[in-house]
């Protein structure tokens, strides 16, 4: 290779290298880390949890775009507290976990928006998939843990989650909170 031509490699590599130092692929600390809802029955307000999910996270600071959100969730594994809604959940009006058994998000493109992100992209849910929009924080920890909060609506009917009797928006309303707060690590 000749001068010029290692010379431009070398500057190219330069640019390149630094770009790529500033990304960071995140384990999520799962014993430490809860993803959920929140809705509301009757308009009394309740939450849930999903206790088997695992998520791919890569954050780049300096290049937000770059960024991207994997999320797949266990169906099967959402409680709220409430014994017969617990037991209604996994059922064929609801999550239908049977035929469904995950949830997927996924980014299609991440902006920033002042002091927080906004991740755009796909649920799929119940065989249904529609964008679902997600504010998003990260914060860092001393100790080199960073901290990765979301927060997002979606409308349940549009994945036909809640049929039969349960479609009745008076009965159980169609908007549903979900919620993240992860405790990261760098791999």
């Amino acid at each position: 290779m000749n001068r010029p031509a290692l010379g431009r490699l070398a500057l190219l590599l330069c640019l390149v290298l630094p770009a790529a130092a500033t990304a960071a692929d995140y384990r999520v600390l799962q014993d430490q880390s809860t993803l959920g809802f929140t809705a509301a029955f009757q308009g009394a307000p309740f939450q849930g949890s999903f206790a088997q999910w695992h998520a791919a996270i890569r954050y780049d600071a300096a290049h937000v775009r770059s960024s991207k959100f994997d999320v797949t969730v266990d169906t099967t594994s959402a409680t709220t507290g409430d014994a017969d809604r617990d037991s209604a959940l996994p059922g064929a009006d609801f999550f239908n976990a049977t035929k469904y058994p995950q949830a997927h998000y996924v980014s299609t493109d991440i902006i920033q928006a002042g002091d927080h992100l906004i991740a755009h992209g796909n649920l799929t849910l119940r065989g249904e998939t529609h964008p679902l929009s997600l504010t998003v924080t990260f914060t860092p920890q001393p100790g080199g843990t960073t901290l990765m909060d979301v927060s997002g609506t979606l409308k349940r009917l549009d994945y036909g989650v809640g049929g039969g009797e349960y479609a009745d928006t008076s009965v159980i309303d169609n908007d549903v909170t979900v919620n993240a707060h992860l405790v990261l690590a760098p791999k």
